[in-house]
C-alpha cells in the first residue's frame, strides 16, 4: 500500500493531460513527468498508456456498478428504487465528468479485446438498470408501452451526452441535474413522482 499514491498520481496525471490535449496528443513521458516518476514506476502498475485509459474509466465504472447494485437489491419500492438509481449515476457521471469525457472521446482507440472487455462490463450495468424498470412493468407500476431495454437506451444516451454542456459551475449542481433525470425517467414510464 505504501506505492498506492504512485498509481493514484499516475491516474490523477494522466487524466488531466488526457482532458486536456487527448488520449492521442499525450504521451508517456509526459504522464511520468507529470506525476513526478520513472517510466519504470508507471510500467509497475500500467502495461501500457492504452492500460491507463482503461483504468480511467473502469474505477469510475467499477464505482458505478456497486452503486447500482447495492440501490437495485436495497430497501424500496422499485420506483424508490429506480428513482435512486438513475438520480446516482448522473451525480457519480457529473463527479467524475473528465474520466468520462476521455473515455468516450477515445475507447475507439482502445486495443479490440480491452474494448470488448469494456463493453462487457457496461452491458453488465445496463442489463441490472434494465431489469429495474422491466420489475416496474411486470408489476404494472410503471408502463410497458416501450420496452425496458429501449427505455434504458434512451436515459443512458442521455447520461452520455452530459459531458458535452454540463458544467460543475453552472446554475445545477451535478445532484440536481440527477434528480431531474430521475424525474423525466419515471414520468416517462408513467409512475408519476417520487420524493427522494
Amino acid at each position: 500500500m505504501k506505492d498506492e499514491p504512485v498509481r493514484q498520481r499516475l491516474l490523477a496525471e494522466a487524466t488531466r493531460l488526457f482532458a486536456e490535449h487527448g488520449f492521442e496528443s499525450t504521451s508517456v513521458q509526459e504522464i511520468v513527468a507529470a506525476a513526478g516518476v520513472t517510466k519504470g514506476a508507471m510500467y509497475h502498475y500500467f502495461s501500457s498508456k492504452d492500460d491507463l485509459l482503461h483504468e480511467i474509466y473502469m474505477r469510475v465504472l467499477r464505482m458505478q456498478m456497486d452503486r447500482l447494485f447495492e440501490i437495485a437489491d436495497g430497501p424500496g419500492t422499485v420506483q424508490e428504487r429506480l428513482h435512486r438509481a438513475a438520480a446516482d449515476v448522473v451525480e457519480t457521471t457529473t463527479a467524475n465528468l473528465d474520466d468520462s469525457k476521455i473515455f468516450f472521446r477515445s475507447m475507439h482507440l482502445l486495443a479490440p479485446e480491452t474494448r470488448k472487455s469494456v463493453r462487457a462490463e457496461r452491458r453488465r450495468y445496463h442489463e441490472r438498470f434494465r431489469d429495474l424498470v422491466a420489475e416496474g412493468q411486470r408489476s404494472g407500476v410503471f408502463s410497458d408501452r416501450v420496452p425496458a431495454e429501449l427505455v434504458v437506451d434512451y436515459f443512458f444516451g442521455s447520461v452520455h451526452h452530459l459531458g458535452t454542456w454540463y458544467n460543475a459551475k453552472g446554475p445545477l449542481t451535478g445532484a440536481q441535474v440527477g434528480k431531474h433525470f430521475a424525474d423525466l425517467l419515471l414520468a416517462s414510464l408513467g409512475a408519476g413522482h417520487v420524493d427522494e
